[in-house]
């Protein structure tokens, strides 16, 4: 499955919505997704989103989507 993950590039900074930024992952769950993420970058993560059906298409056209691989 593939998870929309929003974070923040620090974690020494409290969080702000304008600074909020986002990846793509294939992951089994969200929990695999987030510890990944959290493995392997220093970003703080506010959420973890899952994409699926006409919501993985949307994103597919309309956003930069490329998944990224650890």
């Amino acid at each position: 499955m593939i998870y929309k993950v929003y974070y923040q590039e620090t974690k020494e900074r409290n969080p702000k919505r304008e600074q909020t930024l986002s990846l793509y992952i294939e992951a089994d769950n969200d929990v695999v997704a987030r510890q990944l993420v959290e493995d392997n970058t220093p970003y703080n993560i506010e959420f973890v989103q899952a994409l699926e059906g006409s919501h993985l298409e949307y994103e597919k056209e309309n956003a930069e989507f490329t998944l990224t691989e650890f």
